[in-house]
């Protein structure tokens, strides 16, 4: 099965350049050149990534792509990609999993993502087995009131 990656970007030949390297590795990639088209892909299908500028129709256009594929029941793994890596620590605390700074070499690229997946599908498994081992409300229980 492959893995399923959403890349937006507004610059088509960054775009272009990372869908080929990723294809080459084994991705199936899907493009969008704005947060309004990524946000239209999001909700129509499923991915097990997101990658994203930050900077589109807005300064902060890759958050708004961030927080929407967040709110997705399949819980893709998150990145931004950008060339402005001065964020500081904001970018952690809106849902995003890793920053990558452009230019990045295709290897490192390669190793990052694979290893982002491994991690995002690790903390997934465990809020599952979580879910499962919590305790279930007993149903027809009656509760007891205080006369």
């Amino acid at each position: 099965m492959k893995r399923r990656i959403l890349l937006v970007d507004d610059e088509a030949a960054i775009l272009l350049t990372l869908k080929a390297i990723l294809e080459l590795n084994g991705f199936e990639v899907e493009t969008a050149a704005s947060a309004k088209e990524a946000t239209e892909k999001l909700t129509s299908d499923s991915f097990h990534m997101v990658i994203t500028d930050m900077k589109m129709e807005t300064e902060t256009a890759g958050y708004d792509v961030i927080r929407v594929a967040k709110q997705q029941e399949y819980d893709p793994a998150t990145a931004i990609l950008t060339a402005f890596p001065t964020l500081g620590t904001d970018w952690q605390s809106r849902g995003v999993e890793k920053l990558l700074v452009k230019p990045v070499g295709t290897d490192e690229l390669l190793r990052q993502l694979e290893v982002m997946l491994i991690r995002h599908e690790d903390v997934k498994q465990q809020k599952r087995a979580r879910a499962a081992a919590a305790p279930k409300p007993r149903s027809g229980a009656k509760s007891k009131v205080a006369s």
